[in-house]
């Protein structure tokens, strides 16, 4: 699906919005009450009975570490955009160049996991914003993608965690936000369906113009992309 495709006049239906009605990933109050390693352990040693529960010979030589770097692989990789001190600094430039126009990073690799069955979600991500005066280094927005896309999701909650935290840094509403994305619990189990892919947006300020919005999914569209 090409980002100029996301916006459709079909009614969503309580399954397609997956009741999802704020974009604050769902935490416990507790939840960094306990350090990395002590959760590396107490996820060891659950997926350890998982894989007991599910037959495997855990005394194979192949096997007998898969719940440590399982645990491991949670909690210092995939879902480390779950820890606050895991959130990049981003240092902000003034606009020298007194540069008016949008200014658009795309095709950010981004891979996630879908909070419903754990499996990935990967994809690219186009971001775009107008300056209020300030400017964020390029490789910042890769990171500020790559943190929030490191935790289960909702690939609706990501777009707009995403949004909301450039808006907050650049002191701007002109962002948008386009999202595509391929999800392994459609392509992998259920449905089966290994050609396609969901798209999700969010526009604000100047990009809700349909002139501006044009401008920048034209730009994304665009055949350098490809």
């Amino acid at each position: 699906m090409k980002p100029k495709e996301i916006l459709s006049n079909t009614p969503l239906t309580d399954e397609d919005v997956h009741g999802v009605f704020s974009y604050e990933t769902p935490l416990r109050p507790d939840a960094f009450e306990k350090d990395d390693d002590l959760k590396i352990e107490l996820i060891e040693k659950h997926f350890r009975e998982i894989m007991h529960v599910l037959g495997m010979d855990l005394s194979d030589d192949s096997l007998k570490g898969t719940p440590h770097r399982v645990a491991k692989m949670y909690v210092k990789e995939v879902f480390s955009g779950l820890n606050p001190s895991s959130k990049p600094t981003s240092k902000l430039f003034d606009n020298k160049y007194n540069y008016d126009q949008m200014l658009v990073e795309k095709d950010i690799t981004f891979y996630s996991h879908c909070e419903h069955h754990f499996v990935p979600i990967y994809g690219k991500a186009h971001v775009a914003y107008f300056s209020s005066g300030k400017v964020i280094g390029l490789s910042k927005i890769n990171r500020i993608v790559q943190y929030f896309s490191k935790r289960p999701q909702v690939q609706e909650r990501l777009t707009v965690q995403i949004a909301e935290e450039l808006k907050k840094l650049l002191n701007t509403e002109d962002i948008a936000v386009v999202m595509d994305a391929k999800h392994m619990c459609v392509s992998s189990r259920g449905v089966g369906d290994t050609n396609s892919q969901t798209g999700t947006a969010h526009f604000s300020g100047k990009f809700n113009d349909q002139a501006v919005r044009s401008e920048f999914l034209n730009y994304v569209n665009s055949s350098a992309s490809k």
